[in-house]
């Protein structure tokens, strides 16, 4: 199991725990953290997450860049963000701080 150390919209700290090789979007939408309204396919922006730098973050799909983008007038796009559905979680998540980005 890895512990997901989540900062919610509202600033409140929680622990999430997710098995490896599930879907992050998952794990946050069975908390009650993020909508993922698209069931994880990349095009709602429901399930947006910072992580902490771009390295902690990985690298993205081309469609999910192209949800990135859509999404920046409406939100802050940072060098971690990313869709939660489109991040496998393992074991290197374990104890990873991630805040929930605003709504869109």
């Amino acid at each position: 199991m890895a512990e997901l150390l989540i900062t919610t919209i509202d600033g409140e700290d929680k622990t999430v725990e997710a098995s490896p090789g599930t879907m992050m979007m998952e794990a946050l939408r069975d908390a009650g953290l993020v909508e993922g309204t698209c069931g994880g396919v990349a095009s709602c922006g429901t399930c947006h997450v910072y992580f902490p730098d771009k390295q902690m973050a990985g690298e993205h799909t081309e469609d999910e860049g192209y949800m990135l983008e859509g999404l920046a007038d409406f939100v802050e796009i940072k060098d971690g963000s990313r869709l939660s559905c489109q991040v496998k979680v393992t074991q290197a998540h374990d104890g990873i701080k991630i805040a929930i980005a605003p709504e869109a």
